[in-house]
């Protein structure tokens, strides 16, 4: 049985996901069932995790930023969100997210 898809917008700077155009700023409107809301979810609340972590260790001088593996873990998390907005996403949102650049080739 396939699962209900519902309109939700998202704001990938503050990681919110809201069913209200009106109730806070949004940037891509996306069509999801519950679990790919969670999906989504997850994705986010692992980055936001992973920046408490770059933020300490952005007050570590001898730690370079290309030489970081949260950095990487954040980029590559970054990616998977942008990944599942570009397949959830309306056609405003794949276009956005295409001329961003940001995905790999194969998604």
């Amino acid at each position: 049985m396939d699962e209900q898809k519902k309109t939700y917008y998202i704001d990938v700077g503050t990681g919110e996901i809201s069913q209200s155009a009106t109730s806070s700023t949004w940037s891509y409107k996306i069509q999801a069932t519950d679990e790919e809301i969670t999906q989504l979810r997850e994705l986010f609340d692992q980055n936001y995790s992973t920046e408490w972590k770059n933020f300490i260790r952005a007050h570590i001088p001898f730690v370079e930023y290309h030489n970081d593996s949260d950095n990487h873990t954040y980029d590559g998390t970054i990616q998977q969100v942008y990944g599942m907005i570009h397949k959830l996403g309306d056609e405003e949102a794949r276009n956005h997210i295409e001329s961003m650049n940001i995905l790999q080739k194969n998604e």
